[in-house]
């Protein structure tokens, strides 16, 4: 048989071993909340239904200048921007039609 080195515990070590004992297990049940909480607080942000979104309605026609081709269309609440090729910048109603303000291209 081998000698060991242990020393028996006394009894102030035995209540700080417990004490010990009793903190991480309350940080380990801490710490499983926070993370089930989380995992909650996503899945009632991110999923389920979205509300669905309000179908786009372009009008019929937008009257450009001759020559120009559409780069990028963009529709705000009263009103439509048509950005050309060139860099000119072409404001609409919302119905459409001719352009209600122009902005031309910087040079």
């Amino acid at each position: 048989m081998e000698p060991t080195d242990e020393q028996p515990l006394s009894e102030a070590d035995a209540r700080n071993l417990r004490f010990l004992r009793v903190l991480v297990l309350v940080l380990t049940g801490t710490m499983i909340a926070g993370m089930v909480l989380l995992v909650a607080l996503f899945y009632a942000r991110l999923g389920g239904d979205a509300p669905a979104p309000e179908a786009l309605v372009v009008p019929e026609r937008f009257e450009i200048p001759a020559g120009s081709q559409i780069a990028a269309i963009t529709q705000a609440k009263a009103f439509w921007v048509l950005v050309t090729t060139q860099g000119e910048v072409l404001f609409f109603a919302p119905t459409g039609g001719a352009p209600t303000r122009t902005i031309p291209a910087p040079d």
